[in-house]
């Protein structure tokens, strides 16, 4: 919302400075983005009249002129403009005139002829471009000698609002007035709403074929206006500070009732109608040629305004070309109409454009603001445009039901921590125009029709904290004592899981859970993903069920940036549908490193990171369990270089390298290797039992045997284990070995055997005893030991 701080004024006759101003409302809620002068800083211009215009005796392009700028005598300018002519009156920059970026004015000679100053453009001055090409053209009527700064208003100041979709009611002069008055107890003068003498028998019928979508509709008819009449200075400035491009008298002044009182509106050729207009929902492949020059096709969930020959606009978003207003329009038909938000939300994202009309009636639109609107409309055209006014018609579908809230002073005092009189609570909602009315704890309100957002009790407590100022609800500090709650022994603490993460050379980061549907086929082999009904953007459509998408693409940035050594890790939530349809969210953690293992340096020869970099990594975060990697496959990893990580029989994620097909669709010059733990497997943990140290010392054999290829390394350790004997204290592989000596085939794998007693020094005849158990589990499941 963008709006001229003079402007507000005319209503909200406040003496607050633009500065004091734009603190007062974002204190209370309206959040101030921008507050800019209207024109940068300038001055010595004045207005001047052209009095004489000679060609430049030696250049074609410049012309003498004699104006007279108020100082009571003629003063010589060269100018180059176009439009120089005698008579008109133009922006001229005296002698010390300083202009936008320091340009100082100074006589000067131009080709052997005096210049005593400079006559401007828009664009010399800094203001917005008006399409003339040359010198700004004044009114005729501009006093000759005034500071074109106060002729103007250029001091004035255009705010820019950060409006929150609950306060609909503050997109107009007349709310924001409305707004300002109950935060400063300013006047508040609204303006005068005259009703038309009515001097046509002619009138537009209207019919509501949809009323749950359109609660109100009204429309007057306006005959033999000029359709070419020139909009006035002070309401095209008005609609620029706003953000508004002037167009043409009738549209303008749509344009300025809406900025003005918050009622969007629509003018029709009435010449162009058939029949009565109708208010319904549009039949599927229905199609329309809109204003901004594009083609729809309309969907059944669309109301449109039409007549009896088909469709003629958008309801509330957007105009028909067929109907639309020219220079050759003689009639027209004024539309003011009050539309259910639901109907509008969410169109302009539908069909990908959207208008100031469907920015407000998506938020709600004050319900019995129609008939004011078209009054006002009516009164402007007449002014500027002539015309014999007709009767209004209205048809009347559903609308809101008001509601009554309730608000007690005790609850007031309980939620702001703070006593608000009575009477200033009366006076604040008063002001802010919800008429309250005393009752035995508090007061009772009939929500207005232009707020939407008044439902509940809450809703007014927070209406009095923003009018009373937050800044005026003192600071609070407990006086109760605070307790920190000990962290279960078998639960460890996140902030451990990141510093871990963080101490073997991650980073962490965070992606959107919002990802591209074709990262989830992809990666997950997810072709039916939980989609958005209405996602922000194309490629953040469906939720994530891997955290692998967002890894990759955070890799591709890095990569374009030259970073070619990439450890990055993210703990966030996934989302999948279980067995019922029921969504779920899982918390896990992901993992991806690229490029080499090490830092460049000069102590480690350089080498790529591999599988068994990232197994320590996700060994290391599991560090106190038994956990086993299994060899698996899985739609984002490489088919011989992916495992997935059982814990307890549980599989509670995948490690493993990028498949080469997905290396090559993303651009990534070499593999990547990822991983995906569920968070509640790594936070898990075991409850610490003690044990003492034994004082005896340990014994180490070794064995070494010989198994099929496709024995795994778990496989063997799980056989070596299972003897169970309290004295094992230790069983790892240190080395495999493939080649000579040994069978096509079969491999060989050693082991080192750690046993140690707590009680009593080992002897040859135990420590044997265990390794014989031990050799004959490895070869009854399928080993040898090799001598």
């Amino acid at each position: 919302m963008q709006f001229s701080y003079h402007w507000l004024k005319t209503q909200a006759q406040t003496e607050l400075s633009a500065e004091d101003m734009a603190h007062t409302l974002t204190m209370a809620g309206l959040e101030v983005e921008e507050a800019e002068t209207a024109a940068p800083a300038f001055n010595g211009v004045v207005i001047a009249e052209v009095k004489a215009v000679e060609k430049h005796p030696d250049a074609d392009r410049l012309n003498v002129t004699q104006v007279d700028a108020g100082t009571g005598e003629l003063i010589q300018i060269v100018c180059g403009a176009p439009n120089v002519k005698p008579g008109i009156k133009v922006p001229c920059a005296l002698p010390g005139a300083v202009l936008p970026g320091n340009f100082k004015i100074k006589p000067t000679k131009m080709r052997g002829q005096t210049s005593n100053g400079m006559l401007c453009s828009s664009k010399e001055l800094g203001l917005p471009e008006d399409g003339v090409d040359g010198l700004l053209i004044l009114p005729a009527d501009a006093p000759v000698g005034q500071n074109i700064r106060d002729y103007l208003d250029l001091d004035d100041t255009v705010f820019t609002l950060k409006i929150t979709p609950n306060r609909a009611d503050c997109l107009s002069i007349k709310g924001l007035a409305r707004e300002v008055a109950a935060l400063t107890q300013c006047n508040n003068v609204p303006v005068a709403i005259q009703t038309a003498s009515i001097n046509s028998d002619r009138i537009q019928p209207v019919r509501i074929d949809a009323p749950e979508d359109c609660g109100r509709f009204i429309s007057r008819v306006i005959e033999n206006v000029n359709a070419k009449a020139i909009t006035p200075d002070w309401m095209k400035q008005r609609l620029v500070r706003s953000g508004i491009r002037s167009v043409s008298a009738l549209v303008d002044i749509g344009n300025y009732v809406m900025l003005e009182l918050g009622q969007p509106m629509h003018v029709f050729d009435a010449d162009k109608l058939n029949g009565s207009i109708i208010v319904r929902r549009a039949q599927n492949g229905e199609t329309l040629a809109c204003l901004n020059e594009k083609n729809v096709v309309l969907a059944d969930n669309t109301l449109v305004i039409a007549d009896e020959k088909g469709v003629l606009s958008m309801a509330g978003l957007m105009g028909g070309e067929a109907s639309a207003v020219s220079d050759d329009t003689q009639n027209i038909v004024l539309e003011s109409a009050y539309f259910a938000p639901e109907i509008i939300a969410g169109k302009s994202r539908q069909y990908g454009f959207g208008s100031d009309s469907s920015f407000r009636f998506e938020r709600g639109v004050d319900w019995q603001l129609q008939a004011d609107a078209i009054e006002r409309a009516t009164q402007l055209i007449v002014d500027i445009c002539g015309g014999s006014v007709g009767a209004m018609t209205e048809a009347v579908g559903t609308l809101p039901v008001r509601k009554k809230v309730q608000v007690r002073l005790n609850r007031v005092e309980k939620v702001l921590g703070v006593k608000v009189a009575a009477e200033q609570v009366q006076a604040i909602l008063q002001h802010l125009g919800l008429n309250p009315v005393a009752t035995a704890e508090g007061f009772e309100v009939t929500a207005p029709s232009f707020r939407f957002d008044i439902e509940i009790e809450a809703d007014l407590i927070e209406e009095i904290a923003r009018v009373y100022g937050y800044e005026n609800i003192p600071d609070d500090y407990t006086s109760g004592r605070l307790k920190m709650m000990a962290l279960p022994e078998t639960r460890r603490p996140r902030l451990d899981v990141y510093r871990q993460l963080v101490a073997r050379g991650y980073q962490e980061v965070v992606s959107y859970a919002f990802v591209n549907a074709q990262w989830e086929q992809d990666f997950a082999a997810n072709g039916n993903p939980i989609r958005l009904q209405n996602p922000l953007a194309a490629q953040y459509s469906v939720m994530r069920s891997t955290l692998i998408g967002g890894l990759v693409e955070i890799l591709q940035n890095n990569l374009n940036r030259k970073q070619n050594r990439v450890r990055v890790f993210e703990i966030a939530r996934v989302f999948s549908k279980d067995s019922d349809g029921r969504f779920v969210q899982n918390e896990r953690i992901g993992g991806l490193v690229y490029g080499t293992a090490e830092p460049e340096q000069w102590g480690v020869k350089a080498r790529p990171a591999d599988f068994y970099d990232v197994k320590a990594d996700v060994e290391s975060s599991l560090a106190g369990k038994t956990v086993s990697f299994v060899k698996a496959e899985h739609p984002a990893l490489h088919p011989g270089r992916t495992a997935k990580i059982v814990l307890d029989g549980k599989v509670i994620g995948f490690i493993g390298e990028l498949h080469p097909k997905w290396l090559q669709k993303y651009d990534l010059p070499q593999a990547a290797l990822v991983f995906e733990l569920d968070i509640a497997a790594v936070t898990e943990a075991e409850k610490v039992v003690y044990k003492p140290v034994s004082k005896f010392q340990p014994a180490r054999r070794d064995l070494a045997f010989v198994m099929p290829e496709n024995m795994t390394h778990d496989d063997l350790l799980a056989v070596l284990r299972s003897v169970g004997s309290k004295l094992i204290q230790e069983i790892s592989v240190f080395d495999v070995y493939r080649g000579t000596g040994l069978p096509e085939g079969m491999k060989s794998m050693a082991v080192k055997v750690i046993l140690q007693d707590a009680e009593a020094t080992l002897t040859d005849e135990v420590v044997e005893s265990v390794m014989s158990k031990l050799v004959a589990a490895a070869e009854a499941a399928g080993t040898q030991l090799r001598c």
